[in-house]
């Protein structure tokens, strides 16, 4: 690391001109939350694993800025060449930069790694000292990282209409609605899981998103894929031209911008001639700006469609440059909205892939139930015996962290339509479980404790749907401290799962819903509440969310949006417990309507049993308890025709009724 350090800085000081400091983010060319292996350069010069985070290097100094998800795992990871920086605690980035680096301080960027908005805060904050961000030509870290993986070549995936449920031509035809009405004539699309959602392609390029490297502009006549050619195979190539999308050389992009930006693009394209007519027909070039106006609207009139429509949080830095900043629509991708409103076809997905994920978690747990009570003598799921016994001397060795999880993903691994994980599986014991985003090694994980909390977060992916869920267990005898967290975490679950709330109300509103029963009793987390969730797409998919950070006002929860449920609460050193569900935003069906607002409610699609073993009842009020054993009972009737007699007659006894 000091090493590599070193040769950075040697970089910096060569460059012409010499770089004071150095950015190095976590992110791709596309803004993406989880990278290839190559991209992981925040990674490579740091140690720290997590997926979220940015590393600064100076000549003297080195720093890291993460979330609270990672708090405690970057102090483990991080050497002592490096100074941890706690996002919401510390300075922000820019402030630090702005405040520690000397006048006229030069900071390196590589722009295809740097949003529009993150180089435009940037450079606002430099003002008062007059520093600069400079632009890089190549990656600097790409220049040291010797090793670096080689680009892998994965082909790109149609994914059907009887999963995606809506085509290429009317998504496309939305979009062109959206381009009249924000008098734009054309849009630059950076964001993997959008090019994937709009062309109704997928791939294999990222770990656990199926998604492609993949750049893509849409013109109001015209529509490009930006792709490694060797990836599209004749049939795939064949669909695209079929839906008017001409494909592209990935690397192309680049002067296409230009091309867009002098409204040449258009005329380079040969697979979308004569499509659109229905989105074009009132629409007309004017010869004499070579704009494209409205009803023959003249650019003197003022309705002249020149604007390029650029998502400033998403789109890189670079293309951003190639454009005229005065004829750039900076807005959020219409796209990001789009795709989160499920449509019926992805919700019934949605549903039935949750459903066979639950009882693959279900199976899972019948069968890490009777693992430790062979291997541990552990008194099980249910029982909340004494200590357990010293460990059997069987052969079926010992359980860590990561040969259950892999257990686990051989369960959904069995089930139908089933294409890989949706992100790493957090399987954490004891105090690794206090480590929110926590990844376990094989080489350092630790063995299960029967003693311990057990903490598994996971997911797959499924051709009809991406799944979520967290489930907390102790197959010992949890302390009446860990069952009072437990509990607590739990009537946030259900209080926020229960809310009814008009149209209009955003995820900040929501957050304090499963927040109150900790704060009760001083506790908390430092994670957001809830994300959305993609179809056969990205874990984590926006623009929504529910978290006490200010972004969560941005959007308001819609009917056929999903977002997670998962409060927790967190014990450095001793404990950690999350629940979480997958919701599917409804309308709610209220005895009133006050204000015409329409009222909004949530749908449990996530089935798997909560543990009585760690639940305090008398904490609990009826309505509660009511809520719990209904949910138990639909556990029951929903799992049962994926089950055998055996883990028909656990998953029984896991929810039966709790007295009120």
């Amino acid at each position: 690391m000091a090493d590599t350090l070193a040769s950075l800085r040697s970089l910096m000081a060569s460059h012409s001109p010499p770089l004071d400091a150095l950015v190095v983010p976590s992110e791709d060319c596309h803004q993406s939350e989880y990278v290839s292996a190559r991209d992981k350069r925040r990674e490579f010069v740091s140690g720290f694993t997590g997926s979220a985070g940015l590393a600064l290097i100076t000549m003297n100094d080195a720093r890291l800025w993460t979330d609270g998800r990672y708090f405690l795992q970057a102090m483990q990871q991080l050497s002592n060449q490096w100074t941890l920086m706690r996002i919401g605690e510390d300075p922000p980035v820019d402030t630090w930069m702005a405040d520690n680096l000397a006048a006229h301080a030069t900071v390196g960027i590589d722009p295809w790694c740097i949003s529009v908005d993150t180089a435009q805060r940037w450079e606002g904050a430099f003002a008062n000292k007059q520093q600069k961000l400079i632009q890089t030509t190549t990656n600097l870290v790409d220049e040291v990282w010797k090793n670096r993986p080689p680009q892998e070549s994965n082909p790109v995936i149609v994914h059907p209409l009887e999963f995606t449920g809506r085509s290429v031509a009317d998504k496309l035809k939305d979009l062109r609605e959206k381009f009249k009405h924000e008098k734009a004539r054309g849009m630059i699309i950076t964001t993997l899981d959008e090019v994937a959602w709009l062309y109704n392609i997928r791939g294999n390029d990222v770990s656990y998103c199926p998604v492609v490297h993949a750049f893509a502009i849409v013109t109001s006549n015209s529509a490009f894929l930006y792709v490694d050619k060797r990836k599209v195979s004749s049939e795939a190539n064949s669909y695209l031209v079929e839906n008017g999308i001409e494909v592209r050389e990935y690397t192309a992009v680049s002067s296409d911008v230009l091309l867009l930006a002098s409204n040449q693009l258009d005329s380079i394209s040969s697979a979308s001639k004569g499509t659109d007519a229905e989105v074009t027909k009132d629409m007309k070039v004017d010869s004499s700006a070579t704009d494209v106006t409205e009803n023959g609207t003249s650019e003197s009139e003022g309705n002249t469609f020149d604007l390029i429509w650029v998502d400033p949080g998403s789109c890189c830095y670079a293309l951003y440059s190639k454009l005229n900043s005065e004829k750039v629509l900076l807005k959020q991708s219409p796209l990001a909205l789009a795709k989160a409103l499920k449509n019926p076809v992805e919700l019934d997905g949605l549903r039935k892939a949750h459903i066979r994920d639950g009882a693959a978690v279900v199976q899972y747990l019948v069968w890490l139930d009777k693992q430790m009570q062979d291997i541990y003598g552990a008194s099980g799921y249910f029982l909340e015996g004494g200590s357990a016994n010293k460990k059997k001397d069987l052969e079926t060795g010992k359980l860590t962290e990561v040969t259950v999880s892999d257990k686990l993903e051989s369960f959904r691994a069995s089930k139908e339509l089933f294409r890989g994980l949706s992100f790493p599986t957090i399987s954490s014991v004891g105090p690794n479980a206090a480590i929110i985003h926590y990844s376990p090694q094989a080489e350092t994980c630790a063995e299960l404790d029967p003693n311990s909390i057990y903490l598994f977060d996971s997911g797959a992916q499924y051709l009809d749907g991406t799944t979520d869920i967290t489930r907390t267990v102790h197959f010992g005898k949890p302390s009446a401290h860990e069952k009072a967290c437990y509990t607590a975490v739990l009537k946030g679950h259900i209080a926020l799962g229960n809310a009814r709330f008009p149209n209009g109300t955003n995820g900040h509103a929501l957050d304090i819903l499963a927040r109150i029963p900790l704060w009760k009793d001083g506790l908390d987390y430092r994670h957001g509440t809830g994300h959305g969730i993609g179809s056969y797409l990205n874990v984590h998919e926006g623009p929504h969310l529910i978290s006490f950070r200010p972004q969560a006002r941005n959007v308001p929860l819609q009917a056929s949006m999903t977002v997670t449920d998962e409060p927790g609460y967190y014990e450095d050193g001793n404990f950690g417990i999350r629940l979480e569900n997958v919701l599917i935003v409804n309308d709610g069906n209220t005895k009133f309507n006050f204000g015409d607002k329409g009222y909004l409610s949530f749908e449990h699609i996530t089935w798997a049993p909560y543990q009585s073993k760690l639940i305090d009842v008398s904490l609990l009020v009826p309505d509660e308890i009511d809520w719990l054993n209904t949910y138990h009972s639909r556990c029951r009737d929903i799992l049962a025709p994926y089950l055998d007699e055996s883990e028909k007659a656990w998953l029984k006894k896991a929810t039966e009724p709790i007295a009120v």
